[in-house]
C-alpha cells in the first residue's frame, strides 16, 4: 500500500526537516480528507518543493456541543490519499504531543474581534481563537517557506492571513478555490454524514447562493430574507445569512463591487457553510508609472498570466501623437486637434504569435509608434486637453465590464480610480536608462549614450508630473512597486501575490 511516512512527535519531524534541502510546502488539515484537500496538495506541487500535510483534530476549534468526538479520523485512509495528490509526508500529532502541560496550561491567542464579530465567530465563541492558537503552533514547529489553505472557509482564511502579515511571518500564503462536487455541494469532511435524503436537501445552499450571484451580476436586488426562506422550505435550518466585507468581515450593504454572502445552515444534526462573492463587474488592475519602468513589458505578461485584457493605453497616446505628426498639426491648436482625432479609428489586433497590434485607421503602426521621434513628443500632445478627454473616454468605455491590466500615467488617479487594484511600477533613472539603451538596440533604432538616455528620461518625468491635465502621480491607495535588481519575472509574481490580496481565486481563478 502506497502512502506518506506519518510522523507524530516533534523530534521525527524535526529529523525529516533538517534532511531537506528544497522550500517547504505546508497545508494543514484536521483529517477526514478529501479530493478538496488533495486539490490543495496538488497546488503545493507546482511550487517544486516538499509537502508536509498536517493532521490534528484541534479541541480548541470545537464547543461543548460541538461534534468533536464524532469529527472523522481515518489516518491511513488519508496517507493513502495524501500521497495520491503529491505529499511527501504526514505530520500527526497527538494533543499531548501539541500540549504537553495540558491545554489549559499553554499559552492561546486571540483572534482580532473585528474579524470573528460575525459569521461563524458570532456563533462559535472561541473557534477562531482556537484556529489562530494551533495555526501558531503548527507554523513555528514546520517554518514553511508556503502555507495552502482553501478558501471555502473564508473567515477563517482572513484571520490566518492577518496573523501571518501582523506577525511578519515569512511564509507566502496561497490560496484555493473552494472545491465541490459534481452537484455543487462545497467537499467538506462533514459531507460523510448526510445520507442521499438529506445531501439532496443541502444541495439547496449551494444552489440559492449561486442564483444570488447571478442575480446581483444581472443587477437585481438581493433579499437575504427570500433566500432564508427558501432554504428553510428545503429543510434546512439558518443559522446566519450573511453579506460582509470580504476583508474586513464586517455586516456592509451591497454597494460595492466585492462582496462575500456566506451562510451556515444545519441539515439535520450536520452544520455547513458555504460562501459566494458577489461582484458586478470583472477586476481591474491599474499599473501607472514613469517612463521607462517597463509598465509596457509587465503590463502584458501580468494580463496574460491572469487572464486578463491587456489595454496599452500608452500605444494610444503614441497612435494619437503619430497621427498629430503626420498631419503636421501644433498639439496646441485644439480645434485641429479635435477635427483629427474625431476620426480616429483606433484598434488592437491579436497577431498569429500572441503580440498586440495597433492598428490605426486601417493601417498597422505598431513598430512605427515606439519610435525615438514619437517617444520624445508623446509627452507634449499627452498633456493636451482634447487628446486626453478622447482617449480618456475610450478607456473607460473599454472598461465598463472589467477584466483588463491598463498601463499608464493616470490610469488609477483619473481613468480607472475604482480599480481593484493601483500600483505604481517605477525604477531609478539609472535603471530606467539601461533598459531604454536596450529596448532601442533590439528594435533597431540609433541609440544615444547613456547621460543623454538619462537626461531625456528626467525631462520626460518633470513634463509628465508637472503638466496641468492628469499629471503623472501616486494614486493614494496605490502600491508602488520599485523594480531595480528585479526581473520580469519577479515583478511579475510580486503583483500577483498584490492580486491575490484583493481579489480570491474564487472570484478570477488563474487560466494557468
Amino acid at each position: 500500500m502506497n502512502r506518506c511516512s506519518i510522523l507524530k512527535t516533534y523530534k521525527e519531524l524535526q529529523t525529516w526537516l533538517n534532511n531537506q534541502s528544497l522550500k517547504i510546502c505546508f497545508v494543514p488539515t484536521m483529517g477526514g480528507l478529501h479530493p478538496g484537500h488533495g486539490e490543495l496538495i496538488r497546488q503545493a506541487t507546482v511550487f517544486q518543493g516538499k509537502i508536509v500535510v498536517s493532521i490534528f483534530i484541534n479541541p480548541l476549534q470545537f464547543s461543548a456541543s460541538e461534534d468533536y468526538a464524532k469529527y472523522p479520523r481515518s489516518l491511513e485512509k488519508d496517507a493513502e490519499l495524501a500521497y495520491r495528490y503529491g505529499a511527501d509526508v504526514i505530520w500527526a500529532p497527538s494533543v499531548q504531543e501539541i500540549f504537553p502541560k495540558g491545554i489549559d496550561n499553554h499559552f492561546k491567542i486571540k483572534a482580532p474581534k473585528s474579524l470573528k464579530a460575525n459569521l461563524c465567530g458570532s456563533n462559535r465563541k472561541g473557534h477562531f481563537d482556537g484556529v489562530a492558537t494551533i495555526i501558531i503552533y503548527l507554523l513555528q514547529s514546520i517554518k514553511p517557506d508556503i502555507l495552502i489553505l482553501g478558501e471555502k472557509d473564508w473567515q477563517q482564511f482572513i484571520i490566518i492571513r492577518t496573523l501571518i502579515s501582523d506577525l511578519r511571518l515569512p511564509i507566502k500564503l496561497k490560496g484555493v478555490a473552494t472545491v465541490r462536487d459534481q452537484d455543487g455541494l462545497a467537499l467538506s469532511s462533514r459531507n460523510k454524514y448526510l445520507n442521499d435524503n438529506k445531501k439532496k436537501a443541502a444541495l439547496a445552499l449551494p444552489q440559492e447562493l449561486q442564483k444570488a450571484a447571478k442575480d446581483n451580476k444581472q443587477g437585481k436586488k438581493i433579499n437575504l430574507d427570500k433566500i432564508a426562506l427558501e432554504l428553510n422550505r428545503s429543510g434546512l435550518e439558518v443559522e446566519y445569512l450573511e453579506v460582509v466585507d470580504p476583508y474586513k468581515m464586517q455586516l456592509i450593504d451591497i454597494n460595492k463591487n466585492l462582496c462575500l454572502l456566506a451562510a451556515a445552515v444545519r441539515c439535520g444534526e450536520t452544520r455547513l457553510i458555504d460562501h459566494v462573492f458577489l461582484m458586478n463587474k470583472n477586476p481591474i488592475i491599474a499599473i501607472d508609472g514613469p517612463a521607462g519602468a517597463g509598465k509596457s513589458t509587465v503590463t502584458k505578461c501580468l494580463a496574460k498570466q491572469l487572464g486578463l485584457t491587456y489595454l496599452d493605453t500608452g500605444a494610444m497616446y503614441r497612435a494619437v501623437t503619430l497621427l498629430i505628426k503626420q498631419n503636421n498639426i501644433d498639439p496646441k491648436n485644439h480645434i485641429h486637434v479635435r477635427e483629427v482625432i474625431e476620426t480616429l479609428s483606433l484598434n488592437f489586433q491579436k497577431s498569429s504569435d500572441g503580440e498586440q497590434k495597433v492598428i490605426m485607421n486601417g493601417n498597422e503602426v505598431t513598430q512605427e509608434i515606439r519610435s525615438p521621434e514619437v517617444t520624445n513628443f508623446v509627452s507634449k500632445v499627452a498633456a493636451e486637453l482634447p487628446v486626453r478627454e478622447f482617449l480618456t473616454t475610450q478607456q473607460q468605455e473599454m472598461g465598463k465590464k472589467g477584466g483588463l491590466v491598463a498601463e499608464g500615467r493616470d490610469i488609477g488617479s483619473t481613468v480607472f480610480p475604482n480599480a481593484e487594484l493601483k500600483i505604481f511600477l517605477t525604477a531609478s533613472t539609472a535603471e530606467r536608462a539601461k533598459r531604454r539603451s536596450n529596448d532601442l538596440k533590439l528594435k533597431g533604432f540609433p541609440v544615444p549614450d547613456f547621460a543623454t538616455l538619462e537626461q531625456e528620461i528626467i525631462s520626460r518625468d518633470e513634463m509628465d508630473s508637472s503638466r496641468e491635465l492628469s499629471p503623472l502621480r501616486k494614486a493614494d491607495d496605490a502600491i508602488e512597486v520599485i523594480t531595480d535588481g528585479m526581473n520580469i519575472d519577479e515583478v511579475i509574481t510580486t503583483l500577483i501575490d498584490l492580486f491575490r490580496l484583493k481579489i480570491p481565486e474564487e472570484v478570477w481563478p488563474s487560466p494557468f
